[in-house]
């Protein structure tokens, strides 16, 4: 490990499953376990955690390029989309990505037509759509979106984008601000517990986006807006938060902390140099991600000590600050 103090993780040996969950440093689960125990003895009330969700959303904002009130949080990047998904007019046509993650196409399906294309060829299909919806890093096999080239594409048919960056925030310096909106789930490569996600809203598609879980804190002041009519959201990003899962925001809030400490450019070429020297040696070509999938015996994997994933039939490793060279060659091993 390359990264933070000698005492910082407490990662076992051949753990690659960051893909599916994220491993805190020790300031993280400290911070967390420390709510546990106030929690227990009766020392906290529901304003205690009003500091812990300020700062996750700074955060997250400061991760995203954008500014906090354009922020909202939720539980879950389902949940989060829902929201963009139930301002498109009937009959929409949405564009994604052949095998995204369901999270991401699911809340859109429910109400709009949804196309499926290679994501090399996602920047080409843009036209004709009334959105496109799709991850920035694939969660079954690590591809990378060209970010540009969608851009480029989305600004001359007009067409609004949501990108979810749950398995790039935490590993790859974001270039997304432009997007429309950006969601994101904490409890992978940001070291965050479950329950904690982030919808970024661009200024221009905050009309486009309907509060489908309006709540007391999506009010344009929580503590006074518990009871009684009328109607008065945030005139923010704030109008699309739901109640925070406070011990989730507890943990974000250190995470993003630990997280602002690091060069996320040295955290890259980190993690995505132990991926591709990987791909390298199995004979496949470097892609620059984190996250490898492989043509693998999920049992040899499991044998010789590896904790992985195995999604449409690969076996998924994911690379992250805990991880070194040595977890590279207990991989190859398998394959003798």
């Amino acid at each position: 490990m390359i990264f933070g103090g000698s005492t910082d993780f407490a990662v076992p040996a051949g753990y690659l499953n960051t893909p599916s969950i994220g491993i805190p440093p020790a300031p993280v689960a400290g911070a967390v376990a420390a709510a546990v125990e106030r929690w227990r003895t009766g020392q906290d009330g529901p304003t205690s955690f009003d500091d812990a969700v300020s700062r996750s959303r700074a955060g997250f904002a400061r991760l995203a390029g954008v500014g906090p009130d354009q922020v909202a949080i939720g539980a879950s990047v389902a949940q989060l989309t829902a929201n963009v998904a139930a301002a498109l007019p009937v009959n929409a046509r949405v564009l994604a990505a052949e095998n995204e993650f369901t999270s991401v196409t699911f809340p859109f399906a429910q109400r709009a037509a949804v196309t499926e294309v290679p994501l090399a060829e996602l920047p080409d299909q843009v036209e004709g759509h009334d959105l496109v919806a799709v991850s920035l890093v694939q969660s079954a096999d690590g591809a990378l979106l060209d970010t540009a080239a969608l851009r480029a594409a989305a600004e001359t048919a007009g067409v609004p984008v949501l990108i979810d960056v749950t398995q790039a925030a935490g590993w790859l310096p974001l270039d997304v601000a432009w997007a429309d909106w950006i969601v994101c789930a904490g409890y992978k490569w940001l070291f965050s517990p479950r329950g904690c996600a982030w919808l970024a809203v661009h200024p221009r598609a905050r009309e486009r986006t309907h509060a489908v879980a309006a709540n007391w804190y999506a009010g344009d002041d929580p503590w006074s807006t518990v009871y009684g009519m009328p109607l008065r959201l945030a005139g923010t990003a704030r109008a699309f938060d739901l109640s925070p899962v406070w011990l989730a925001h507890v943990g974000a809030a250190e995470a993003f902390d630990y997280l602002a400490s690091l060069d996320l450019a040295a955290v890259r070429d980190h993690n995505a140099g132990l991926a591709d020297s990987l791909r390298t040696a199995v004979g496949l070509e470097p892609k620059g991600s984190a996250i490898v999938a492989l043509e693998a015996d999920p049992a040899r994997i499991a044998a010789a000590g590896i904790v992985a994933g195995l999604r449409n039939g690969r076996v998924r490793v994911g690379f992250h600050l805990y991880n070194g060279p040595d977890d590279v060659e207990r991989v190859l091993r398998t394959f003798g």
